[in-house]
């Protein structure tokens, strides 16, 4: 490394927020950078550890200490093309990643892990700045056609891989921008969408071309994919949500998280209320806003509230509280289970675990309180605890409990491929391939729900098995 001592002389300093109070006034981005000596300073403190856990910690296996020494150096341009070679889209995930290859840094163990994330940020920042990303053309065509369906990072990455291949890909997509839970999942002020919008351009001036509006299953039928393209790709994420099964969930007021973010969503895009919320208004604004499950998609919604204006917004978790420290005897170098404090909870937000809802309570057909329950864990399953019952206050309530597999009517169902245990799309991790000739499947379609880097791991390699099982040879890293 270029700097064997800097994990000894430099502090680990990462990236810090605009205050809430100024934050919370807008719908942009509010992380603010640090200055590029800070970066190469802290590339530095990347250690010549001998075995980079970091590697493995990374689900697309990008090349850290590589990318790291070449920051140090002031060598930019070939980070970026490091970073290039594992990771389609390394501004996504620079940004909504939780990172788990600083938990599996060796300098983790005591607690200050080199802040790979913001590098890796701040490299494809400044390729885009000084004009270094630019559409890698095929050198030849192979004359194969691929459909790939769903525009979200599995199938963005699978779409962009099949097209350096020299395949004439075509992504087709059913809402009417490109992105799927990046553009409608995650609020802008996590990531905003000109950083997809981008990568599409990018993509179209490869060969890339992207069908909106058109789900496929309703607008065009699986047996017409398979009848004019060599082979599909679905992506189409896992997208059934789990719902809350309790007496009064039928009342207005309790509504899924997803809704409610792809509707500020839409009007931060520039969408009109009848485009952006066509089954009526989603607000927070001036409401008792009850959130429940505690994953990002619950933290995600608890940003959104408070930038509505909700009068409060507490957040219910069924599991325990999890430690403030995890113990690294015990969990490194694989992902801890440990306290999480997004910057969404840090602007205003009632935390609680280990809490369970029995019932919403409401009068006119509109939600007025939930009746909660504390719950604790024994051998693994959840018992009640007798006489904790309470009520919360709640004029919204929104399900984040997560997602239960990809929406079988319409295209799985036409597909007729087969599903694993889990009701997901069944295929495996070495060759994507489903039940039915010709047909893929990666992402959250396939592994469940999860991270957005799973999901670029997973279009990249199933982009690879198509490619191989079109050409019988491929090029294309796995």
């Amino acid at each position: 490394m270029g700097k064997p001592t800097g994990f000894l002389e430099v502090e680990r300093k990462d990236r810090s927020y605009t205050a809430p109070e100024e934050r919370l006034k807008h719908w942009n981005e509010f992380v603010v950078p640090l200055s590029n000596e800070e970066i190469r300073d802290q590339a530095a403190r990347c250690m010549a550890c001998g075995i980079p856990f970091c590697h493995n910690g990374c689900p697309v296996n990008n090349i850290i200490p590589d990318w790291n020494h070449l920051v140090y150096e002031d060598d930019w341009k070939t980070a970026l093309e490091t970073l290039h070679s594992t990771n389609n889209f390394p501004e996504f995930t620079g940004r909504v990643c939780p990172a788990p290859c600083e938990a599996s840094c060796t300098l983790n163990i005591i607690d200050t892990p080199v802040t790979i994330k913001s590098i890796e940020c701040e490299i494809v920042d400044r390729g885009w700045r000084e004009g270094w990303i630019e559409p890698q053309l095929p050198a030849r065509k192979t004359g194969k056609r691929v459909a790939v369906v769903g525009s979200g990072p599995a199938g963005l990455a699978c779409a962009q891989q099949l097209a350096r291949a020299g395949h004439t890909v075509t992504v087709f997509e059913k809402n009417d921008r490109v992105g799927g839970l990046l553009r409608y999942g995650i609020p802008d002020f996590k990531m905003e969408k000109h950083l997809i919008n981008r990568r599409a351009q990018q993509m179209e001036a490869e060969g890339v071309e992207f069908k909106t509006s058109t789900e496929v299953g309703v607008a065009i039928s699986m047996e017409a994919l398979r009848s004019n393209y060599d082979a599909v790709a679905l992506a189409g994420g896992a997208e059934h949500p789990r719902t809350l099964d309790i007496p009064g969930s039928e009342l207005a007021g309790v509504r899924l998280a997803m809704e409610f973010l792809t509707q500020q969503n839409k009007r931060n895009a520039g969408d009109d209320e009848l485009r952006a919320a066509p089954r009526g208004t989603l607000s927070a604004k001036g409401k008792h806003v009850v959130v429940i499950g505690g994953g990002d998609t619950g933290s995600d919604c608890v940003g959104t509230s408070n930038r509505q204006g909700a009068a409060s917004v507490t957040q219910l978790e069924i599991m325990p509280k999890p430690p403030a420290v995890e113990e690294k005897s015990l969990s490194w170098p694989h992902w801890p289970l440990k306290l999480r404090t997004s910057s969404s909870h840090l602007e205003g937000c009632e935390r609680d675990w280990a809490v369970t809802t029995k019932r919403a309570i409401g009068q006119n057909g509109q939600i007025e309180a939930l009746e909660c329950v504390r719950v604790e864990w024994v051998d693994g399953k959840m018992q009640e605890i007798p006489g904790s019952e309470f009520e919360l206050k709640a004029d919204l309530v929104l399900l984040a409990m997560g997602f239960v597999g990809p929406r079988k009517a319409g295209m799985v169902e036409q597909s007729r491929v087969e599903l694993d245990g889990r009701g997901n799309v069944k295929a495996t991790m070495l060759d994507y391939m489903t039940s039915e000739p010709d047909v893929f499947a990666c992402g959250d379609m396939r592994r469940g729900q999860s991270l957005v880097v799973w999901a670029i791991r997973e279009g990249r390699q199933c982009a690879r098995a198509v490619d191989l099982h079109l050409m019988g040879e491929s090029h294309l890293p796995r």
